[in-house]
């Protein structure tokens, strides 16, 4: 199988690339412009054929490119992990409106649209290709705070509620066609960018937000979002998976 993994070059996208790559899957790593730590990551996989692709998915010229590149070097996709996205805290209270609206934009046009974006140019690649789409897989990277709020970045919260309900749109209109579409709503996440808020009187708050008195690994959203792109995860087309060590229950 051929995948592009949006935002793969750290985190969640890192870990979802090298546990694909572990299955036997040949990977594009996107990154926005940190090429070499997408390449640093490429060159941890085992295999060969895998590939690093930039471009920033809040600029649609940008993503036909780099998924027309992705598309070239793998020889095709058969999987899509959209995982890019973007957190600003905007607390309404203390937050201007000119950086309340301009917060506003920029994430919905990362989470949301670039999603929707990468999503179009692949889907459009998988129903025109000579052996059909059937069998393909897409899956969005959601969040927990879809659901519970984000009271201090609501539009990213807001921006992942939309790309749960794209995910569950698509499921439904690409299903005819033999392509499965799913999401996973992660808690906190101990991502390389998250580990400073691990320690002190944070990090005993967040820990405490779920019975098991921790947070999650990317190496286990990883995994879930491995099998939602397996040959046996049809059946979860149109699900939004909770991983969030029963931290948040709806």
């Amino acid at each position: 199988m051929r995948a592009l993994v949006t935002g793969g070059s750290r985190g969640i996208g890192a870990a979802v690339v090298r546990a694909l790559a572990a299955r036997g899957d040949t990977v594009a790593v996107h990154c926005r412009h940190n090429t070499a730590a997408a390449a640093e990551v490429v060159a941890g996989l085992p295999g060969e054929g895998h590939c690093v692709v930039a471009g920033d998915v809040a600029d649609p010229a940008a993503v036909a490119a780099l998924v027309r590149s992705a598309l070239d070097r793998l020889g095709g996709v058969d999987i899509l992990v959209n995982n890019a996205g973007i957190y600003r805290e905007q607390p309404i209270a203390s937050t201007s409106l000119q950086d309340w609206l301009a917060d506003w934009r920029r994430v919905l046009d990362v989470n949301v649209q670039g999603a929707a974006t990468v999503t179009w140019h692949v889907v459009r690649h998988l129903l025109t290709r000579p052996e059909g789409p059937g069998g393909a897989r897409i899956v969005m990277v959601g969040s927990r705070g879809a659901y519970r709020g984000e009271p201090d970045a609501p539009a990213y919260g807001a921006s992942k509620a939309a790309v749960h309900a794209l995910a569950q749109s698509l499921a439904v209109s690409l299903a005819p066609h033999g392509i499965a579409v799913s999401a996973v709503a992660p808690g906190f996440t101990a991502t390389d960018l998250a580990v400073p808020r691990l320690s002190g009187d944070s990090g005993r708050a967040l820990r405490a937000q779920s019975p098991f008195q921790r947070v999650a690994t990317p190496d286990e959203v990883a995994s879930a979002v491995l099998w939602l792109t397996s040959r046996d995860a049809e059946w979860a087309s149109g699900a939004v998976l909770d991983l969030n060590g029963a931290s948040y229950l709806h």
